[in-house]
């Protein structure tokens, strides 16, 4: 277990954390940010012998067949349920799984035609499910105070000024006073309308102060929504349409997840030791649940469709042939559905949460040669991701058309009926150190945010560290990053956006779909349960 007694000063300059950085000796703001590394979070290191890179073939997870397909929507039973696995060779892992497997099931669906998933909780803690990137009705988004208790949990109500709070708790299982939770036992049905773009979503959970330990351990999963306009694109498909979750984790000596929670059971006091306060980082890159691996194609165009799903972890993707050719990284969509025209890129900033649907053209690559999928923020094993090998030549009848898309949304400045600034950065709570939006912690009896159903908004967000900020309901458009135009990875729809040290980014979006109660946060796993969550609400 790591050590909770504290840091040298060289230690929390290390972490690359504001937590450190702002506490120790009264670092200006700017002098503290000059000397702050290029990640946010602190690295945990395997006590197991690691496998060399791409020997293990890459797995592609199983799409969920529904129960039933009547009365025009889909019904889905997932069981959320502890498995073990054999994620490095020869090693067994015990893990929080959807249906048994990590990933859990992809879920495939049309465009408009609902969906309801029934989860189980066969777990010994509360769960709650949130569909990523959905356009999903409140009783459905998953609060984080929505919990769905397992057999045996005491009832989930304190009395107000009871409560446990954000990292703190002893004794009964945590929970945090809400009066407008939704409590279920054993069982929740999730309804997701679906009425959106064709896009990759996916889903996980998001329990009130123990997201990143559940999503650590496993509980994680994809949900692709697609439609008629792009299957008539002629984008790769089939085998050549390629799900890329992308995680990174540590192993203990047992085999087992190592995660530094100060509560291993996650029933009672949240939160990680010391060192990590910043975000919790892996010395081993997963790709679909796998280390490091390896994926065998043809000489053709592949479409990757990419998400971090780390809890700390930013990556800058380049894709890289043996003999040192960088082949482009066409980029067609962002976090919700198509762009509007391809964007080429060579190297593909990838914070937690963010999706980029890629094609990469593998036809100029001799047979039997080799294309690596490497991270230039990483260092040692952490650089690379995994290797793709060419193993035939085929024929390919795949496009990339100049025209992708003619649905996003054509939001204006004018349009907007008010601005509003929020600041993204380390703070003092009751109980400790923690993270704050516009200097706040998070309380679910609090409204931060209240706007009408229809009204375009800009938001300006500011950070100290790395924030990725995720919205849920709507989606988005980056208007400018501190002042200058949006960079080249910022096209199209989003619903989560990579804030950089020191930056200040705009956004733009209209709050439209449902009424009810939603948030916003930052998706480092690790900020979000030492309170840097928000409520928007939505009338």
């Amino acid at each position: 277990m790591p050590d909770s007694r504290g840091v040298s000063r060289r230690r929390m300059l290390g972490i690359g954390g504001a937590l450190g950085l702002f506490a120790a000796g009264g670092l200006s703001a700017s002098a503290a940010l000059a000397r702050r590394p290029s990640i946010t979070g602190a690295e945990l290191r395997s006590a197991v012998a690691l496998p060399p890179p791409f020997q293990v073939p890459l797995p592609i997870p199983a799409v969920l067949k529904p129960l039933s397909t009547s009365d025009g929507s889909d019904h889905y039973q997932i069981t959320q349920r502890e498995a073990r696995a054999e994620i490095l060779p020869g090693v067994t892992t015990p893990l929080w799984t959807y249906e048994g497997s990590f990933p859990g099931p992809t879920i495939e669906s049309r465009r408009g035609r609902p969906v309801t998933v029934t989860h189980r909780n066969e777990l010994p803690v509360p769960t709650v499910v949130h569909l990523h990137g959905g356009r999903t009705p409140a009783a459905s988004d998953g609060y984080p105070t929505d919990l769905v208790l397992p057999e045996g949990w005491p009832d989930a109500t304190t009395p107000p000024g009871h409560e446990a709070g954000h990292g703190s708790g002893h004794g009964a299982p945590h929970v945090m006073h809400d009066p407008r939770a939704v409590v279920t036992r054993l069982t929740r049905d999730y309804t997701f309308p679906l009425d959106q773009r064709a896009t990759m979503l996916w889903y996980h959970d998001h329990r009130m102060d123990f997201t990143a330990p559940a999503l650590w351990r496993g509980l994680a999963g994809l949900h692709i929504v697609r439609d008629d306009a792009e299957d008539a694109l002629g984008l790769p498909a089939g085998p050549r349409e390629l799900p890329i979750m992308i995680t990174d984790r540590a192993f203990a000596a047992d085999g087992s997840l190592a995660y530094p929670s100060l509560d291993p059971t996650l029933r009672e006091r949240p939160g990680v030791h010391e060192p990590y306060l910043a975000g919790v980082l892996g010395d081993v890159i997963l790709v679909n649940g796998a280390p490091w691996p390896v994926h065998e194609t043809d000489a053709a165009r592949y479409r990757l469709r990419l998400l971090n799903a780390s809890n700390a972890r930013h990556y800058e993707l380049e894709a890289v042939t043996d003999d040192g050719r960088r082949l482009d990284l066409v980029q067609i969509g962002a976090d919700q559905g198509l762009l509007a025209a391809p964007v080429p890129h060579r190297l593909l900033p990838l914070a937690p949460a963010e999706r980029y649907d890629v094609i990469i053209d593998f036809s100029g690559v001799p047979i039997g040669g080799r294309v690596r999928l490497l991270n230039r923020l990483g260092e040692g094993r952490t650089r690379e991701v995994m290797a793709f090998r060419i193993a035939r030549r085929a024929g390919d009848d795949s496009t990339i058309p100049r025209t992708l898309a003619t649905d996003l949304p054509a939001w204006r400045r004018t349009d907007a009926v008010r601005v509003r600034d929020f600041s993204f950065r380390a703070g003092q709570l009751h109980d400790g150190r923690g993270w704050l939006i516009g200097g706040l912690p998070f309380d679910p009896a609090r409204s931060d945010v209240t706007t009408r159903l229809g009204d375009v908004e800009v938001w300006r967000l500011i950070a100290d560290v790395h924030h990725p900020v995720h919205l849920h309901l709507v989606g988005f458009q980056v208007l400018s990053r501190s002042g200058r135009p949006p960079l080249p990875h910022d096209a199209g729809l989003k619903d989560t956006v990579s804030l950089r040290p020191g930056e200040a980014v705009e956004i733009i979006t209209r709050f439209d779909g449902y009424r009810g109660r939603y948030l916003f946060h930052c998706h480092n796993a690790e900020h979000e349960d030492m309170a840097m969550m928000a409520n928007l609400e939505i009338t």
